[in-house]
């Protein structure tokens, strides 16, 4: 599938890149809003997300352009929005017909769930690329080890999210996993799932700015007790939150 993706930052780009990737999209990036009209129709993206901040006066156009022929139901498109977005504006670009707005930095990980979730609203996704990824807090017990199959060297790091079928990571030393390749498989991981190590085989879909593993194998056992545990894991956040200060109305 391919996301058309129209901004000038090569920094954004990386950003976004990072979180739709893992959807199973193909990104064709724009510079130039009037190039990227031109090549819609030989593009045939399944969705457009545009930067506001980079094409103040010209991301309506597109809007405008693309809803002439293709509904939001058959191609959704996301504006990216920068700190001078405004109410107005976000009035506007509903009223032409986008389907999302999210922040330009996707800064909080319910910024980068609501863009995925957006997408995969309006998109046919794989089952496996709808897995729930949840994003690690510092009581949640997971961990992640690797050995680089070139090096032999350990790798250690931080699990920064975690679903069904796969996890994103980041390296301690980040040299260590400089020599991987995409698509390479990984057959000693370690992966803790509180009182329990897993042994999954992992595929490296990505490098940076983080590393993003698929899990291409977990025995029927291991694959059972992740669920549950994942599955635990919105009743044990709901215990955890601070109870309310009762208000004395006396």
């Amino acid at each position: 599938m391919k996301l058309m993706v129209i901004l000038d930052s090569d920094e954004v780009l990386t950003i976004i890149s990072g979180k739709i990737r893992p959807l199973g999209f193909d990104i064709v990036r724009y510079r130039h809003v009037l190039k990227a009209m031109d090549n819609l129709e030989e593009i045939d993206p399944a969705g457009i997300i545009i930067s506001a901040q980079d094409f103040p006066r010209h991301w309506k156009t597109l809007v405008q352009f693309v809803r002439s022929e293709r509904p939001k139901e058959i191609c959704p498109i996301v504006v990216l929005a920068g700190a001078g977005f405004s109410i107005d504006d976000a009035a506007k670009a509903f009223y032409i017909g986008i389907n999302g707005i999210v922040p330009e930095n996707l800064g909080h990980a319910a910024e980068v769930d609501r863009l995925q979730s957006i997408l995969g609203r309006y998109i046919e996704l794989d089952e496996r690329r709808r897995a729930r990824r949840h994003h690690m807090d510092k009581w949640m017990r997971f961990g992640l080890c690797i050995i680089n199959p070139r090096t032999k060297e350990l790798i250690t790091g931080t699990v920064q999210t975690l679903s069904s079928t796969g996890i994103s990571f980041i390296a301690n030393d980040p040299e260590l996993i400089s020599l991987m390749l995409e698509d390479e498989e990984l057959s000693e991981c370690s992966l803790r799932v509180g009182e329990h190590i897993l042994s999954p085989i992992c595929r490296v879909i990505r490098k940076s700015p983080e590393l993003c593993l698929e899990f291409i194998f977990l025995s029927a056992g291991e694959q059972e007790l992740l669920d549950g545990y994942l599955e635990s894991l919105p009743l044990e956040a709901a215990k955890r939150k601070p109870a309310p200060i009762p208000h004395n109305d006396s």
